[in-house]
C-alpha cells in the first residue's frame, strides 16, 4: 500500500509535541523524535522527561526531570505556539506520568499517541515498577498505543507468543483502555513481519513485510510514534497515518548509518541532504 501523503503547510506546519527523554547517542528518544517529525514535514515541539547517558551499547546514567519542569516546557508551547498532536515515549518517572496526564485533560481535543517505553534497544531499562503502573491514566488519555511484544506482555501479564496470543492480548488492551493498539512485530520471529492494529470493538488491520536484515534498528519505535502522531497532527486518518509513518521507518532501516559498536541508529534523514535537494530543484 502506498502511503496517502497529507498537504503540508510552510507557514503553518502540523506542531508535534514529543514527551520523551534524551539520548545523548541521538539514536532515539527526543533526538529520533525530532528528525522523524522534521522528515515528515511537522515542527517538533519537546519537553523533555529525563536526560540519559547512552550509546549504540546501553545507558550508563538518567537523570529524572521534575515533574514541575516537565509541565513547564509543555504548557511553554501549548499555550504559544501550539498543538497539533502529541507522542508520549519515556516519562521518566511515575510522578512525571501523573503530572502529565493531569496536564492533558486540560487539552482533551488534541491526538496522543503514547509509545509505552520500558526497555532499550540495547536491552536497558527505560522504566521502573512505579512508572509502568502510572501509564494507566495516560493509556486512557491516549489515541493511540505503540507496544512491542515485550511491552504488550508487561502491559497485559500475558504471553504473547503466538499470533493468536498476542491478537488476544491487544484485544485485552484496547477494550480495556477503549483505544487502538498497534501492535508492533519488530521482536517477533521469522522472516515476514508483522504489525498489527486492534481496535477496541476486535477490528485487526495488519501489515505484512520482510524483515529488514540490520542491527541498526536503535530508536526503531520513537520514530515510528513520532511519525504516526505527525501525520495524525497533518489530518491523515489513523490507517494511512500508520502506513506512512511504516514506510518511512522502513527506508530508514535500509538507510541506516554503521555508527557505535552496538545496535546504531536508524538513518533517518534517509542519506540525503534535504537542503541539498531542494536547492537543486529550485536553482
Amino acid at each position: 500500500m502506498q502511503p496517502k501523503i497529507p498537504e503540508i503547510s510552510v507557514d503553518q506546519p502540523a506542531r508535534i509535541l514529543t514527551i520523551a527523554g534524551s539520548d545523548s547517542g541521538g539514536g532515539a528518544g527526543i533526538q529520533a523524535d525530532i528528525r522523524s517529525i522534521t522528515m515528515l514535514g511537522g515542527h517538533a515541539l519537546t519537553a523533555i522527561t529525563s536526560l540519559t547517558a547512552q550509546n549504540t551499547q546501553g545507558v550508563s546514567a538518567i537523570d529524572v526531570v521534575s515533574p514541575q519542569m516537565v509541565i513547564a516546557q509543555i504548557d511553554a508551547v501549548v499555550t504559544d505556539i501550539g498543538v497539533s498532536a502529541i507522542k508520549i515515549g519515556m516519562i521518566g518517572s511515575g510522578e512525571v506520568a501523573v503530572a502529565v496526564a493531569d496536564y492533558l485533560e486540560k487539552i482533551p481535543n488534541i491526538p496522543v499517541v503514547l509509545d509505552p517505553v520500558m526497555v532499550a534497544t540495547s536491552g536497558s531499562a527505560l522504566a521502573d515498577k512505579k512508572t509502568i503502573q502510572a501509564f494507566d491514566r495516560l493509556m486512557y488519555r491516549a489515541d493511540l498505543i505503540t507496544p512491542n511484544i515485550p511491552e504488550l506482555e508487561v502491559l497485559t501479564k500475558q504471553d504473547c507468543s503466538s499470533d493468536a496470543s498476542l491478537i488476544a492480548a491487544a484485544e485485552q488492551l484496547a477494550r480495556h483502555y477503549d483505544c487502538p493498539i498497534l501492535a508492533k512485530g519488530g521482536h517477533g520471529e521469522g522472516e515476514i513481519l508483522t504489525d498489527r492494529l486492534v481496535m477496541p470493538d476486535g477490528e485487526v488491520i495488519s501489515w505484512q513485510d520482510s524483515r529488514i536484515p540490520t542491527q541498526n534498528t536503535h530508536g526503531t519505535g520513537c520514530s515510528l510514534s513520532s511519525a504516526i502522531a505527525t501525520s495524525l497532527g497533518q489530518g491523515l486518518p489513523l490507517k494511512e497515518a500508520i502506513t506512512r509513518a511504516r514506510q518511512y521507518i522502513r527506508t530508514a532501516l535500509e538507510k541506516a548509518p554503521s555508527l557505535g559498536k552496538g545496535h546504531g541508529p536508524i538513518g533517518h534523514t534517509l542519506g540525503i541532504s534535504a537542503f541539498d535537494r531542494w536547492f537543486l530543484e529550485n536553482n
